[in-house]
């Protein structure tokens, strides 16, 4: 690497795309910011990025940016002075570095050309093609053809020339008191009780081809709600309102089972996550909340992309191997689903009262060994 990279006191860690992908990123920032004592570090993010960054406290500031040159961006600015005060914003902060963090399927060059253009001296990336002049830095990019690492280690990987790995390798996600007590007010309102535990069930995602069927989600609920005897709570943002509804009324209306969709703040769910037993999930950002709180999860995982898995938790991941595996596609392009569809509800239930049963004796092991009387 340049001569620099060491030295830098204030970096930019680039993130554009979903909570998710940040929350996957934050072991690699972590590593940059353990790196240097005095070292800070800015956050480049799209919305729901920038979210999630305040509950990540190895990020010291965020700056918010939707790129019409990432998937899903939620404005099209394009026509626009947009990249033109983005470029002045990063100048006046006089970043000593940039690092640029995608997945496999996404070039960084967009950014690369912004940063440079913002004067930021150091500029690091994987990168596809041979960038000259808009990276200082970057590492060739293989995947998928030479290997498949996770998103996490990939991102490690990337910073390693400057930015050793930490002993902490876990996702990073914050939960305020604040959060837990609006939570706990909530869930009193809602008539969730927690004394006997409780099961958060979040049945949306972002792209359509990562969605477990409703009527899944439905029987899947079902049992679970006749198998165990924790309350169970549903979740979503106020865009899946219908999606929950629709699942609970398939359901028959199960005991325990509360409908919370559009209802909590970001760090109201992550402190809902932080106390349940269990996540049952697509492949979607509160799996990754979870996983940074050490909550177990079933994972209903489409074979979109490979790279996303729960990491360093009890997890079960569920799906169906299919010839068109690692389509990168929001909308399955054979129209069938069947990664997903291949998973029966019962699979699911099994898998979820199986990390409920290793959790619970996990619990009862700790309290046996800190009990005075032992």
């Amino acid at each position: 690497m340049k001569d620099g990279w060491s030295k830098a006191e204030h970096v930019l860690c680039v993130r554009l795309d979903n909570m998710g992908d940040v929350l996957m990123a934050t072991p690699a920032i972590r590593a940059i910011r353990s790196a240097r004592a005095s070292r800070r570090v800015t956050l480049l993010a799209s919305a729901s990025g920038a979210r999630v960054a305040a509950h990540v406290p190895e990020i010291d500031a965020t700056i918010r940016y939707e790129a019409p040159w990432v998937k899903n961006a939620r404005t099209d600015e394009s026509g626009s002075d947009a990249e033109r005060a983005l470029v002045e914003v990063l100048a006046a902060h006089r970043f000593d570095a940039a690092v640029i963090f995608t997945s496999y399927s996404q070039s960084p060059l967009a950014a690369a050309l912004v940063c440079r253009m913002a004067g930021i001296p150091l500029r690091l990336a994987h990168c596809r093609e041979n960038p000259y002049l808009l990276l200082t830095d970057w590492v060739q990019e293989t995947e998928p053809a030479q290997r498949v690492r996770h998103e996490v280690d990939r991102q490690l990987d990337l910073v390693c020339g400057f930015a050793p790995r930490p002993a902490d390798l876990r996702l990073s996600f914050r939960v305020f008191e604040s959060d837990r007590a609006a939570l706990a007010a909530k869930l009193r309102a809602a008539g969730v009780d927690r004394g006997t535990g409780y099961i958060v069930v979040h049945p949306g995602a972002s792209a359509p081809s990562r969605r477990w069927p409703a009527a899944h989600f439905a029987q899947a609920l079902r049992e679970l709600a006749q198998r165990q005897r924790g309350a169970i709570v549903l979740t979503g943002d106020a865009g899946e309102a219908q999606l929950l509804a629709s699942i609970v009324a398939q359901a028959g209306h199960p005991m325990r089972a509360h409908d919370l969709a559009g209802r909590l703040t970001l760090g109201e769910l992550g402190a809902l996550l932080e106390g349940a037993d269990l996540l049952v999930a697509n492949n979607t950002g509160p799996v990754h909340v979870a996983a940074a709180l050490g909550t177990p999860v079933v994972d209903l995982y489409a074979l979109t992309n490979p790279q996303h898995g729960p990491w360093r938790v009890p997890a079960r991941v569920l799906n169906r191997d299919v010839p068109c595996r690692n389509c990168y596609k929001s909308v399955c392009p054979a129209g069938t689903q069947a990664c997903l569809v291949g998973v029966a509800p019962r699979e699911a239930v099994d898998a979820a009262l199986a990390l409920l049963s290793a959790r619970r004796s996990m619990r009862a092991l700790a309290e046996r060994f800190t009990n005075p009387e032992y």
